[in-house]
């Protein structure tokens, strides 16, 4: 036989051979695969179960009788189990076409307890914890809750903290969660540093910043609290300080908290790049939109050439012109800002470009996280609602109104695909937080019939109710005086932008023989003209009840009756004396007023202009017969931005005319105040009575001032004192009183010192000393001055 045949042959056989194998094999794994892959269910039995029933556990396997079943679905039935969080552990098996579903039950926590914690209260620490009682006990959220209980600590400023976590048995299956906690010190910040600032020094840049370096005061007012997100946030604070001063090209490179761990203190540091400073070169408008007048528009534009460029300004434009595009019917139109950068003379030239943009309409704005505040306090701060054209600058204005409002501590806007194509929705993150205060304040009062140490309290809620309505009560007095105040606003009259408010106060004062009890209360209206510019209107009612101390002797008449004897020899008392011998004097008039505001940041102004004019008729019925008219204006210009230096102008004046004889009392006329020069008494300057050796006031007065104001060496800006030199000036002249004065002609007073503004807890406060350089003999002087710190 040919070797080929043999190798032929055994091949053959050998083929033979396996398919015998195969044949025989098949049997088997033909019924393998039918009790692995195609079994039918018959039943399912629970076996080790306690407390959750057997039912329970079936609902969760997914597999009912009748049902085919597969190692699939026994796996995903037994993952199902698990995911239920009730079972520390689960075993599926099979016996025929049954189930055999044996589970270890989870012990169930009893309670959470909190052992060694004061800074934070337990009912706080409760509402943290995923382990509540009655809920399955893990041991990964045992220690997740663990990490909880130290972030809710780092937020308070204790990164020291430590916590462990242990169980004790309660029996039957319960267990006692024991969070043993060791609260450690206050975790302070002890550095906040900056890198690459060569244009505007560290002082500036922190007192920009949220994060504080700790003081003595921090204990109190907790503005040294490290967090992360508080880093993020400065990091576009700063961004937005150097981006509305010029610095196009400016970035945060790094920022970061370096904690040390021997000294329980965060060094905070900020690597920044300035670039160059840029001033807006030419400025125009372009439209591809047929009917768009660019001319027209232009009256709109902010962003002027030559000026230091600044993108808020840019933003202002966008918004004026995009909301007048609106008015006019092109709702749709896009604005978009084009820059154009000239390296060689640091210029940034702008082209406002307006398009056609996408038919896209609003097609419900969903409101998340406002726990307290209403729906319609949200809703209304928006110029859209459901149905209108999408703006992004007019939702981006909403945004914000809402953070203007300080009822929320966070705000995010963002948007989502509608239902169809040409729909959107406006998604409203919001985070509601306290907007209640309770104030103690105390303060002593230097000058005038107020004289000696001053008490007040009350009690003011903002968002009244979640209505966005602010209320307050105040209690307030001294030795010789009481007062009690009760206000009351409503932001949206109507569901417009006009406020409408109510404030009723009562109050007695002491005089040297006289008494007083008032009784006034106004109901006043607020009008927007522009984000610049409102409108005020009151309606004013004052009843003033005067009573004698003694007998009140003075020609053609005496307040007799009452045990003692007050005798004043003054004319031009007069007026003011037959208000004793009446009993009292009503006053209604009508009030209204203008206030014009560019302030970069109302509390702690840099730059802008505020001023305001305020007109009151009081004739409409009562005693009083005048016409007032004021005026206040003070502007702030930066000299210095590395060095944080301010200057400030202010001018003021104001005249009172009666209408009608006797309608105009002595204590209507304008009196001298720190308010008005420093380095004179309260009442100390102004037409002089020669026989009573008062000032009586006058019907008239003009003030200037001039002052620089700077951040005071050595101190931490966190203690939020700024230090100032000033020079005053100011008259007080005329009246209708007549008798034995000095003089009712315009006299000028001048003086000129020092100050310290602070930044308080408690409010503004200031102290300031002047040497007055203009007076005249009669002027009563008073060198230091302390008070509340309102200049405009």
């Amino acid at each position: 036989m040919k070797p080929s045949s043999r190798i032929i042959k055994v091949s053959l056989s050998a083929m033979l051979a396996g398919a015998s194998v195969v044949a025989l094999a098949a049997p088997v794994v033909l019924a393998g695969a039918g009790v692995a892959y195609a079994a039918t269910l018959s039943r399912v039995d629970v076996r080790g179960n306690q407390r959750v029933s057997a039912d329970t556990v079936r609902s969760y396997i997914g597999i009912k009788p009748g049902q085919n079943f597969s190692s699939d679905d026994v796996d995903a039935a037994t993952k199902a189990l698990f995911n239920t969080g009730l079972f520390a552990d689960v075993k599926i098996t099979q016996a025929g076409s049954a189930l055999v579903v044996t589970i270890v039950e989870q012990a169930v926590v009893a309670q959470s307890i909190f052992q060694g914690n004061k800074k934070i209260k337990d009912r706080d620490l409760a509402a943290r914890v995923q382990l509540q009682p009655r809920s399955p006990f893990s041991q990964a959220a045992m220690e997740a809750d663990a990490d909880t209980i130290r972030d809710a600590y780092r937020a308070i400023g204790r990164s020291d903290v430590t916590v462990t976590a242990e169980t004790m048995d309660a029996g039957d299956g319960r267990l006692n969660v024991i969070f043993n906690i060791s609260e450690g010190d206050r975790t302070t910040i002890s550095s906040v540093s900056f890198a690459g600032n060569d244009a505007i020094g560290d002082a500036r840049l922190r007192s920009v910043i949220e994060t504080k370096r700790s003081n003595v005061l921090s204990r109190f007012l907790r503005d040294d609290v490290y967090s992360d997100d508080k880093l993020r946030a400065d990091e576009d604070k700063l961004r937005q300080y150097y981006f509305n001063r010029g610095y196009a090209d400016f970035r945060v490179v790094s920022s970061n908290g370096e904690f040390d761990a021997g000294s329980n203190a965060y060094n905070v540091g900020f690597t920044l790049e300035e670039g160059a400073r840029y001033n807006f070169g030419d400025i125009s408008i372009d439209s591809t939109v047929e009917g768009v007048d660019t001319a027209q528009l232009s009256s709109l534009i902010s962003t002027n050439k030559g000026k230091v460029y600044s993108a808020r300004d840019v933003e202002k434009t966008l918004i004026a012109i995009s909301e007048r595009l609106a008015s006019q019917g092109f709702a749709f139109a896009q604005v978009t800002p084009r820059g154009d950068r000239n390296f060689t003379d640091n210029t940034i030239s702008i082209t406002y470009t307006i398009d056609q943009g996408p038919r896209v309409y609003i097609e419900r704005i969903e409101i998340r996280g406002n726990d307290r505040t209403r729906d319609f306090v949200i809703r209304r701060e928006f110029d859209v609602s459901e149905g209108d054209a999408f703006n992004q600058f007019v939702i981006q204005k909403a945004r914000k109104r809402l953070e203007a409002l300080g009822y929320f501590a966070r705000v995010n806007i963002s948007s989502v695909p509608g239902s169809e194509p040409d729909r959107v929705v406006i998604v409203v993150d919001v985070e509601d937080q306290s907007t209640g205060d309770i104030g103690v304040g105390a303060g002593y009062a230097i000058g005038g019939s107020s004289t000696g140490v001053q008490l007040e309290g009350s009690i003011s809620e903002r968002n009244f109710l979640g209505r966005g309505q602010y209320i307050k009560l105040a209690v307030g007095g001294s030795t010789k005086s009481r007062t009690y105040t009760v206000s009351f606003t409503e932001p949206y009259l109507m569901g417009s932008r006009i406020s409408g408010g109510f404030d009723i106060q009562s109050g007695t004062n002491e005089y040297d023989f006289y008494n007083t009890q008032t009784t006034s209360g106004s109901v006043r209206f607020g009008i927007p003209i522009t984000e610049a510019l409102t409108t005020q209107l009151a309606l004013n009612y004052v009843d003033d009840k005067y009573t004698c101390k003694g007998t009140v002797t003075l020609s053609p008449f005496s307040c007799a009756g009452i045990a003692g004897s007050t005798t004043v020899g003054a004319a031009n008392y007069s007026q003011l004396l037959d208000q004793v011998r009446l009993g009292n004097w009503t006053k209604f008039s009508i009030s209204s007023g203008l206030a014009y505001s560019t302030l970069d940041n109302r509390n702690d102004p840099r730059s802008g202009l505020f001023a305001r004019a305020s007109f009151e008729y009081a004739g409409i019925g009562g005693d009083a017969k005048f016409i007032k008219v004021t005026g206040t204006a003070s502007y702030y210009h930066l000299l210095s931005e590395e060095l944080d230096i301010v200057a400030v102008a202010s001018a003021a004046g104001g005249k009172i005319s009666q209408t009608s004889a006797g309608g105009v009392r002595t204590a209507d006329l304008f009196q001298s105040s720190t308010q008005i020069i420093r380095g004179f008494d309260a009442g100390g300057i102004g037409p002089y009575s020669k026989t009573s050796g008062v000032h009586v006031g006058g019907d008239t007065y003009m003030k200037a001032t001039a002052e620089v104001q700077f951040p005071l060496p050595l101190v931490p800006e966190s203690f939020g004192l700024r230090g100032a030199v000033f020079a005053d000036a100011a008259t007080i002249y005329g009246n209708n009183l007549g008798g034995a004065l000095d003089s009712t002609q315009m006299k000028w007073r001048a003086s000129a010192g020092v100050g310290v503004a602070w930044a308080s807890p408690f409010g503004p406060l200031r102290i300031d000393y002047a040497i007055p350089l203009m007076k005249q003999p009669t002027d009563k002087v008073r060198e230091f001055s302390f008070g509340v710190s309102t200049r405009f």
